[in-house]
């Protein structure tokens, strides 16, 4: 049974390959940014759950340990005991303790094959929990990137055409400052001369700049 997390994380590569490529692009998309924002906030309220719930995987294996430990240490228990009471009897004392020897080191020899087992197991339940949790961040990191790369070729696109539209005005105005120029001149000529000096010719000289 798949967890919350990874639903979330087909969730959002379902939504991912359903957006529509950006104009004049085969690799930028258009998200719907409250619905991704939806997706991430999900995304980051189940990730601490999943996270204790594959630390709780892990933490079993101390108790894998202790539990293989007790049974070998029970295994062990009993094959002194039978070896004692092999020993106690005299008419087979020899018998009796090479019978023990063997009971004792077959007793030793499953009691290690059951702690060998048993960390075996814990490290790959451990080994597991850890390479699902770095496959999970690395999907996350992912989509993380692909927003990121979208919103900033956004943005760019934004401060490219205001900058277009400075470079506009800018040579708009370097084309009436001459123009400009002449229109003051004559200005400061007609202030510093008698109003009644003004001939025709300079009205509409000052005309056809105006209009310009």
């Amino acid at each position: 049974m798949s967890s919350r997390i990874e639903q979330i994380i087909q969730e959002i590569e379902e939504y991912v390959d359903s957006c529509k490529f950006q104009p004049l692009s085969t690799t930028k998309i258009v998200v719907n940014k409250e619905e991704i924002e939806e997706y991430l906030r999900e995304l980051r309220l189940k990730t601490p759950d999943e996270i204790k719930r594959y630390q709780k995987i892990i933490s079993n294996k101390d108790a894998i340990l202790e539990d293989a430990q007790a049974k070998a240490d029970s295994l062990i228990a009993d094959a002194q005991a039978k070896a004692q009471e092999l020993v106690t009897q005299h008419e087979i004392m020899q018998k009796a303790y090479a019978q023990a020897n063997e009971t004792i080191n077959a007793a030793n020899k499953q009691a290690q094959e059951i702690l060998d087992s048993a960390t075996q197991d814990a490290n790959s339940i451990r080994l597991s929990a850890i390479t699902y949790t770095d496959d999970m961040m690395a999907n996350i990191g992912s989509v993380l990137n692909q927003t990121l790369e979208d919103a900033g070729g956004k943005y760019k696109a934004f401060i490219d055409a205001l900058q277009s539209c400075l470079e506009v005005v800018n040579h708009n105005r370097q084309e009436l400052a001459p123009q400009t120029a002449q229109a003051a001149a004559i200005s400061n000529t007609f202030q510093d001369d008698d109003s009644s000096s003004v001939t025709k010719e300079d009205e509409d000289l000052l005309d056809d700049i105006g209009e310009n």
